[in-house]
């Protein structure tokens, strides 16, 4: 009788050949069944029906093939498996007693033509907040009242551990800068960091940055300051017209190609040391500084201050009421934000295909981009799909091995089909359940429910359908796997339980208070061990807590890191690193769904198995777990790589016994464990074994 238990197939090469299929290439599609269950196995599409044939049998199971023509559009599959008496679907959901209408939102894709470049594929990611990383240069700081900028003088921050305010931190300045970034490369190089993505760096008079004001150029308070001068603004005046300090730093061209070299040459560095480096590119809207629109007239004037400014259709205007029309449409309202009006004009198309080309091509070499907001560009899904499609066409052009990674809140389905966006940053299927399940908290540290903590089955079905919904193999893979970033709370802080923000009484001590390191390392586990490209937010490593912003971009602690979470991320980072089959193989869920708190799952390939578990229970819980779904021999030996719970982490070597197919162990409270099996077999197992495998 069939077992839904036992049927599996997922996007990864022991099921799929090849996992980036051209044009017209004969794919061969494999599913896994139980030892002599199935009579039947069908591999589906809305259009055909392929037999799949009986390809190999281990003690447990059967493994069924098919081969499939790809033509030039999306493959869209799933499994119909017979036997006598019953029959059941099978798709990224699971196994299904009937096909209904919307199980078409998780079939299995492939998207012929689609490829990825190979360094993104599990590379782990380090995401860096520039102006909180590390103060390199001094003499690029902005300085007090060095101008005026959304509604108040920015504000020079002198003590470095300073918490942020809470209200204005977008004005304020503790003097971060990429001299800062090149000098912790050995850091970052020892933790075993291999791509490092950068918050934006453009010119821009803000601290985050995502309000730009030249494409063009870095900013040189994060560069290189050559000519300098000027006057700040006295307390009284806010024209920044009379802020000649901040328009010479800023307009200088020696300081702006000052800063552009500065920049090639922490590319070039990253490079030396095997790292690459990914930009952000805010192209949904701009800032009111920016020279197109010179709201502060600083550039000699733009489409505020002329209706005749060549820049005009930059913008979408409300009202003719020039000059200085304040009338032009903010992003969600915010005047500091103009949105870019790219359907009136293909000078400004033109303009950020170019940027899109200049930043990843000679002489800076930028390994790609991080796309802000990106499903919010242009005034309508049609355009925006037609620009996304032209843009990664240009910077592919430039740079065949360039990364585009977008931002976006809910399903990506659309963009994520090989002609627009590479991935995305991975909310709907890593970052939201894995925190609804180990904290109970919204990602904003907004609400608590006590209903999704320590839901295993939700935690299961979360992930299923948003990895079904959004990703096929070519995506899945360097999805951008974040537990904390620069607009939602630190992790650290979502295990203390504690709804909050830093503006409440006692914020900042609220965000530190009775947090739990061992549920952090919990999720760390997790990170790593799961399909797609692990990211850490810069100082969550080194224990950094904080409610969402500003509070999320605290300064880097440097001189009081939390050194034990450091030794544990260099640890697990390590395994991830070391294990093909962590970083590329099988991802299957084994255990009891309806047991609380407790994640089981395993990574395997024709070789080697790691088997992860997590115990979030504020109690230890035995395990009796069937791990026969790793393809490992029924009895065998696992050894322990890694051991995290309430009192620390090791990662002493320690063997745990497989008897007829079960692992017996207890799981402390609040425990991680990944345990791993090394091939060995005789030379006919061997043999055998290599059957499965593709190549």
């Amino acid at each position: 009788m069939l077992s839904s238990n036992t049927i599996f197939h997922d996007m990864s090469k022991e099921f799929v050949s090849p996992l980036e299929p051209m044009i017209f290439d004969t794919v061969t599609i494999r599913l896994r069944v139980g030892r002599n269950q199935a009579k039947e196995v069908i591999l589906k599409t809305d259009e055909e029906s392929y037999e799949m044939n009986l390809f190999y049998s281990t003690a447990h199971y059967d493994y069924y093939e098919a081969r499939c023509q790809m033509s030039d559009v999306t493959f869209s599959y799933y499994f119909h498996i017979k036997d006598e008496d019953s029959e059941l679907f099978y798709d990224f959901m699971g196994a299904h007693n009937k096909k209904n209408s919307k199980s078409k939102h998780t079939y299995f894709r492939l998207f012929p033509g689609f490829e990825t470049p190979k360094w993104a594929r599990s590379a782990v990611m380090y995401q860096i907040f520039v102006e909180r990383f590390c103060n390199g240069d001094k003499k690029n700081d902005v300085q007090e009242r060095e101008y005026f900028y959304n509604q108040r003088h920015v504000h020079k921050v002198d003590n470095w551990d300073d918490m942020p305010d809470p209200v204005n931190d977008s004005m304020e300045f503790f003097g971060g800068d990429l001299q800062g970034v090149i000098d912790k490369l050995d850091y970052l190089h020892d933790l075993g960091i291999d791509v490092i993505y950068l918050n934006p760096i453009f010119v821009s008079p803000s601290c985050h940055k995502y309000d730009t004001q030249d494409y063009d150029h870095i900013d040189p308070h994060f560069g290189v300051i050559i000519e300098d001068g000027g006057d700040n603004l006295p307390e009284n005046v806010t024209d920044n017209q009379k802020a000649t300090r901040y328009i010479k730093r800023v307009t200088s061209i020696k300081n702006l190609e000052a800063s552009d070299e500065l920049f090639a040459r922490l590319v070039q560095k990253a490079h030396e040391k095997g790292m690459k480096v990914i930009l952000d590119g805010v192209f949904n809207h701009c800032g009111s500084f920016n020279k197109w629109l010179d709201k502060e007239k600083i550039y000699g004037g733009g489409a505020y201050k002329d209706k005749e400014s060549s820049y005009k259709s930059f913008f979408k205007f409300k009202k003719n009421s020039w000059p200085d029309n304040n009338t032009y449409d903010g992003w969600w309202g915010y005047d500091t934000l103009p949105k870019l009006n790219y359907e009136g004009s293909k000078k400004l198309q033109e303009y950020i295909l170019r940027i899109g080309r200049k930043w990843v091509s000679e002489p800076y070499n930028a390994d790609g981009w991080r796309l802000d907001v990106a499903a919010d560009l242009g005034h309508s899904m049609e355009f925006n799909h037609e620009f996304w499609k032209r843009f990664k066409k240009a910077v592919k052009d430039a740079n065949p091995n360039a990364v585009i990674l977008a931002e976006n809140y809910g399903t990506s389905r659309s963009w994520l089909k090989g002609d627009e966006w590479d991935t995305v940053m991975n909310y709907d299927a890593f970052m939201e359940p894995v925190t609804w399940f180990l904290t109970g908290e919204e990602k904003h540290s907004d609400e608590f429910k006590k209903s999704l903590l320590n839901n295993t089955k939700k935690f299961w079905n979360s992930m299923r359908k948003a990895t079904g919904e959004n990703f096929n193999y070519s995506s899945m893979n360097i999805a951008m796997n974040e537990l904390s970033n620069h607009d939602h709370s630190r992790f650290l802080t979502r295990t203390n339980h504690v709804v909050g923000r830093s503006s409440d009484e006692n914020g900042f001590e609220k965000a530190n208070s009775g947090v739990r390191k061992s549920v952090m390392r919990e999720a760390v586990v997790l990170q790593m061990t799961w399909t797609g490209a692990p990211t850490l937010y810069y100082g969550d490593e080194a224990g950094m807590c904080g409610y969402t912003d500003p509070d999320n971009r605290r300064t880097y602690p440097w001189g009081h890191e939390d050194m034990e979470m450091i030794r544990f991320h260099k640890d697990i980072i390590s395994i991830h690193k070391k294990c093909e089959e962590i970083k590329y193989g099988a991802l299957i869920a084994l255990g009891d769904e309806n047991v609380k708190g407790f994640l089981a799952y395993g990574r395997f390939n024709e070789k080697n198995a790691s088997l992860v578990l997590i115990n979030n229970n504020e109690k230890e819980i035995g395990v009796n777990l069937d791990v026969t779904g790793l393809e490992i021999p029924d009895n065998c030996q696992l050894f322990r790589m890694i051991f995290s719970n309430e009192e620390g982490y090791d990662t002493m070597p320690f063997a745990v016994e497989v008897v007829d197919g079960k692992l017996n162990i207890t799981l402390p409270i609040h425990c991680a464990m990944v345990l791993r099996y090394v091939e060995e077999m005789s030379d006919t197992e061997k043999k055998d074994r290599k059957m499965m495998n593709f190549e």
